[in-house]
């Protein structure tokens, strides 16, 4: 086609038209359409189509490139940054994952010698340095910048002892690497003109106990939501204190791990001069009960308190083996809780608890999760035992806004789960129970006219008004992930939802 004599095609269109168009795309469509010329190519970067950035980044070399050319583009203006550094394919030196490799190095020096470190996990752990560093510098002197969340998945090794005294020693021998990540964090900090979110979990001391104090007073007193998490802090020390939270009065949503969260705290936050609450998300971990203590949280008064100025506040509780005997002392009656999630590897939730649970929180409980992966080959734990009622059949009947239940690893009886079915109705959105959780009367099984199994999908659709069935498959649950990459998933899905 031409006109007056001169070609006329896309690439000659203007580029504030071009912007308007790659406006109604897709971000993958935006791409493959900016391979179509070098004009198009200069105008996918334009600022206004790219005011969020939300990356999962493979803990390999092969992101380093591709994450450097993105962020060159994009970090000096992108208004919502969220990052999340995913080292899914965990190396190990036999078959058996990372774990297993570090596990069988421990077991091998009883004789007092360091166990051998695995190479993979070092070129690992390196690069993660790297792309945290690349992610860091690009986004220095962004004044534009928002909202910002941080994730660093590469937790496996914590089962083992600390990363920063085996593996970043050998990686980062002077500290060099980490003390760059910190400063730039903090200048992050320092130069923010408009951050309403800050969100940083699990990633590997990037976060001090002086990273806050980065922050000016205007921008920690206009901050609506701050989640602070890292496992590897030492001892009992705490990345935020009850008097540096007296500069974030407008706080609307509060992630911490729970030993964190003391009684001080909670005055602060039902102070007058804070606006109202809407969520806290809370991390019970048995690692942060065995290096901190339960003796500085809120107590029930504390609860009221805080209630009393946040009407519209809403709990949600991981519990990460956790004993039972420490839950009963961590769950007061005045928590509004929400969503409560349990997960194990070593310690199992008592029937005790779950019925405490249906008693204080029928009024706001709306999500149960109750994970068991604890090796047991006497079979699952059976939280009806030695009771008349089955203490998941009462959390239905009791908690009437219930909408999600999953259980995995923890024997649920057939009948019981068509009660809780019958219980709850169309109201309760999810039910997943893996099938090997599932287990049968001997009188269901020996009814010979009766297919037990057909009989129970038939009952639980029924009762549920849908097709139903059970989880055929663990890794196919919902919440089948990592505790941690969970935990922090549903705390930012709960507090974007106020």
């Amino acid at each position: 086609m031409s006109v007056c004599g001169e070609a006329v095609g896309a690439g000659s269109l203007p580029s504030e038209l071009v912007v308007h168009i790659f406006s109604f795309l897709a971000g993958p469509d935006r791409l493959r359409a900016s391979a179509a010329c070098s004009h198009w190519r200069e105008c996918l970067f334009y600022p206004a189509l790219w005011p969020r950035l939300r990356l999962s980044l493979r803990v390999s070399p092969a992101e380093r490139p591709r994450l450097e050319f993105l962020m060159r583009k994009c970090g000096w203006f992108v208004r919502e940054l969220r990052v999340q550094f995913a080292a899914d394919n965990y190396p190990s030196g036999g078959g058996g994952g990372a774990a297993a490799a570090v596990g069988e190095g421990a077991a091998a020096t009883g004789d007092g010698e360091a166990p051998p470190l695995c190479p993979r996990w070092l070129d690992l752990l390196r690069t993660y340095l790297e792309l945290v560093l690349c992610v860091l510098s690009s986004v220095r002197n962004n004044r534009n910048l928002q909202k910002l969340s941080l994730f660093g998945d590469i937790s496996i090794l914590q089962q083992h002892g600390s990363i920063s005294n085996t593996y970043l020693s050998k990686v980062d021998p002077d500290g060099k690497k980490i003390k760059q990540i910190q400063q730039l964090f903090e200048e992050i900090l320092g130069n923010s003109r408009q951050l309403k979110w800050l969100s940083c979990g699990f990633m590997l001391q990037i976060v001090t106990p002086t990273s806050l104090s980065s922050l000016s007073n205007p921008i920690a007193n206009t901050m609506e939501h701050l989640s602070l998490l890292d496992n590897h802090i030492p001892g009992n020390t705490t990345l935020i204190t009850a008097v540096e939270l007296e500069r974030f009065v407008s706080l609307r949503s509060l992630a911490l791990d729970f030993c964190d969260f003391t009684a001080e705290m909670a005055r602060v936050l039902a102070d007058s001069n804070h606006v109202p609450l809407h969520r806290l998300s809370l991390l019970v971990h048995s690692v942060s009960i065995m290096h901190k203590s339960l003796d500085s949280m809120p107590e029930d008064e504390n609860w009221k308190a805080l209630t009393r100025n946040s009407t519209n506040l809403r709990v949600y509780i991981m519990a990460f083996d956790v004993k039972s005997d420490d839950m009963l002392r961590i769950l007061k009656p005045s928590i509004p809780l929400e969503r409560i999630h349990f997960d194990s590897y070593v310690t199992c939730v008592s029937g005790a608890v779950v019925d405490l649970i249906s008693r204080q929180y029928d009024k706001f409980l709306t999500h149960f999760i109750l994970m068991n992966d604890v090796i047991d080959m006497s079979g699952f734990p059976d939280l009806s035992d030695n009771r008349n009622e089955d203490p998941l059949v009462l959390l239905a009947w009791r908690c009437t806004r219930l909408s999600l239940l999953a259980v995995h690893g923890y024997t649920v009886w057939a009948h019981n789960l068509i009660a809780i079915a019958r219980l709850r109705g169309s109201d309760l959105k999810v039910l997943e129970v893996t099938e090997e959780s599932i287990d049968f009367d001997q009188g269901e099984l020996a009814d010979q006219d009766v297919d037990p199994v057909h009989n129970l999908i038939e009952q639980v659709s029924l009762g549920l008004g849908r097709p139903w069935h059970a989880v055929m498959d663990i890794e196919l649950l919902s919440v089948f992930t990592e505790p941690t990459r969970h935990f922090y998933r549903e705390m930012q899905s709960f507090s974007e939802g106020i």
